[in-house]
């Protein structure tokens, strides 16, 4: 079945394509003109830098003197407070690589990384407060506000992984054997330079990619279904966030429909970064955790909202 529906969907890309090239050349240039200008160079030069912290162990020593603090308050080890911090930074999906590079080098075990998917990766500040506030609600919306709605929906998605998920699940110790997976010695300055470098290029490129063909993939769903109501835009921007924000944008919806469905598709991030996180993570990492704390905080953000403008 997942094969019948890649081909089908491969096969209605290459029909979009022949037939309507002007529109597919449009989204094709806007994908790549969203990676160009603002995925490359604002989370390239963070993959670079985190890499070599990652491989020369400077991340754990930064980290490792509040380790009591970070058990205490997300259940998680030093390494993994470190994936928390850099993602609620840098946005999507550097908490999901960071946590990937730990796993891979053995620095946290599958446990706790599959817990730290499920709130590490979200949409940066900077991506809230310019695209978001700025561009898709024309300034409108009250910054403080927003991102205190979106901190606390992760809270909550966080709290109840922790709790109920892997309440009875060790997520801050390592097994023997999984230590003696893929530890190894600590890189020179030059090798683990070098080894970052190459990395993060070929990480973003893949990331360059899957938003290229989603950005196609979400140009053709619109071609072919035109948006009017706020089920539709979810559905258009489930498929790339950007593209979705930018229909809401232009939408006659009214401002608190446009603001609840805009902050539905931030939580979510849409399948676009679903794919791009998929495709960081190591073998043995399930995304499942990922997509269902994604959909959860969707639902508390959207709750969470819903609540603001009862009382506002």
């Amino acid at each position: 079945m997942k094969r019948f529906l890649f081909s089908a969907v491969t096969l209605l890309l290459l029909g979009f394509l022949l037939k309507y090239p002007r529109e597919a050349l449009a989204a094709s240039r806007d994908g790549l003109d969203l990676w160009l200008n603002t995925l490359l160079p604002t989370l390239l030069p963070f993959m670079i830098l985190t890499n070599i912290l990652i491989r020369t162990e400077a991340a754990d020593k930064i980290a490792g003197p509040a380790g009591r603090l970070w058990k205490k308050l997300l259940g998680v080890s030093p390494s993994g407070a470190y994936a928390f911090i850099l993602g609620l930074l840098c946005g999507y999906p550097m908490g999901a690589k960071i946590t990937s590079d730990m796993y891979r080098g053995g620095k946290i075990c599958k446990r706790e990384a599959e817990y730290l998917l499920t709130f590490t990766n979200h949409a940066s500040p900077v991506f809230i407060h310019t695209y978001l506030i700025h561009i898709c609600l024309k300034d409108r919306a009250d910054k403080t506000t927003l991102t205190m709605i979106f901190l606390l929906s992760a809270l909550l998605t966080m709290l109840f992984f922790r709790f109920i998920v892997y309440r009875n699940r060790t997520t801050e110790e390592k097994t023997l054997s999984e230590i003696k997976k893929e530890v190894s010695a600590v890189c020179s300055p030059g090798t683990a330079l070098d080894t970052s470098i190459m990395n993060s290029f070929e990480t973003i490129t893949r990331l360059g990619g899957y938003i290229l063909l989603f950005s196609v993939l979400s140009a053709c769903a619109g071609h072919y279904r035109k948006a009017v109501t706020a089920a539709d835009y979810l559905i258009l921007g489930s498929l790339e966030l950007t593209t979705g924000l930018h229909l809401l944008a232009g939408s006659p919806l009214t401002y608190e429909i446009r603001y609840l469905t805009a902050a539905v598709l931030t939580s979510f991030g849409g399948f676009c970064i679903l794919a791009q996180t998929k495709s960081v993570l190591p073998e043995g990492l399930s995304i499942l955790p990922y997509l269902a704390a994604k959909c959860l905080n969707a639902v508390f953000t959207a709750l969470l909202i819903l609540i603001f403008f009862k009382i506002v």
